[in-house]
């Protein structure tokens, strides 16, 4: 189960920095919450793959992560994870775009989905 989550979280980086609208939307559950870091909400499927089409139409992209995502399985069917990320927009990290983001990933029929996102920028107290 977690290898096939991972590869999820995995795929989730290669279509954004493929510019992959609909291949990123397609990982998440047709009725998914999608939070961005800034606090918009996007509702559903359609909703991701609209706001990251016109997303992707600029140079940023995700740089890998040095942190393994915290996974917690609460059933055979629903994981809660943690990961860690950064974007860049010149090729460089930017440590002040630095997130942890929330994950909530379900098995489908499909395979496993993602039914909720939430991005949070890293900041000082």
């Amino acid at each position: 189960m977690s290898a096939e989550i991972i590869r999820l979280v995995e795929r989730m980086t290669e279509t954004w920095n493929a510019g992959d609208a609909a291949g990123y939307a397609g990982l998440f559950t047709e009725d998914a919450d999608y939070i961005t870091y800034f606090g918009l909400h996007l509702e559903g499927r359609k909703a991701i793959e609209e706001v990251h089409r016109k997303l992707f139409e600029t140079p940023i992209k995700l740089a890998e992560s040095d942190q393994a995502p915290r996974i917690r399985q609460l059933t055979a069917d629903v994981a809660v994870l943690v990961i860690g990320g950064t974007s860049t927009m010149d090729g460089e990290p930017d440590p002040s775009r630095a997130s942890v983001i929330t994950l909530t990933a379900l098995r489908t029929p499909e395979g496993w989905r993602f039914a909720s996102f939430q991005n949070t920028r890293v900041g000082r107290p």
